[in-house]
């Protein structure tokens, strides 16, 4: 048994009650507007992406293909962006360091790694430029060994409201596609 600050012995059953208790207390002490106002601090109608790619290749070869700038100019040089609009000639620029920026398609895609962990996982603060200032999405990239392939499970959160269908489109043409030619 532990014994709290007054020296009185606290069993874990009797922890738990007080914690229990404390909650129930809490909850009360919320009128009907304050419950309205917390439950307006969650949205239920948030959008996201999740897709799930399966590349020929090793997990080292698509996280370096996303990682590594001149790999990376080489998916965009297939995607359907540079086919449809004529996108500025600046070369892809990809930190590999934590924290490091990144800008690829002509700087109208830029952030920062948050996470780099080779061949498992990348995690990115991602934005379009046009977006309002400040706002940067999370796109999650996640990678599984499969058979002598690479499965890629990836999400993408915190886009501005009514973008996730364009978004989504644009990560299969610009990314995935691309990507895929570019492993063989």
């Amino acid at each position: 048994m532990k014994k709290n600050p007054g020296n009185t012995p606290v069993s874990p059953v009797r922890r738990q009650l007080l914690g229990a208790a404390a909650v129930l207390v809490g909850g009360l002490g919320l009128g009907p507007r304050s419950r309205a106002e917390v439950e307006g601090e969650v949205s239920h109608t948030a959008e996201a992406i999740h897709q799930e790619i399966v590349f020929d290749a090793s997990r080292l070869k698509v996280y370096d293909a996303l990682t590594v700038a001149a790999q990376f100019q080489r998916v965009i040089d297939n995607s359907a962006a540079m086919n449809a609009m004529a996108l500025v000639k600046k070369a892809a620029e990809i930190s590999r360091e934590l924290g490091g920026a990144f800008s690829v398609f002509g700087g109208h895609i830029v952030g920062r790694q948050l996470e780099l962990v080779p061949g498992q996982r990348i995690v990115q603060a991602w934005r379009v430029v046009d977006w309002e200032p400040g706002i940067f999405s999370i796109a999650h990239f996640e990678f599984v060994e499969q058979a002598g392939s690479t499965k890629m499970v990836f999400d993408h959160t915190g886009f501005p409201r009514g973008q996730g269908a364009h978004l989504a489109e644009g990560w299969r043409v610009n990314y995935w596609e691309p990507l895929a030619k570019v492993l063989v």
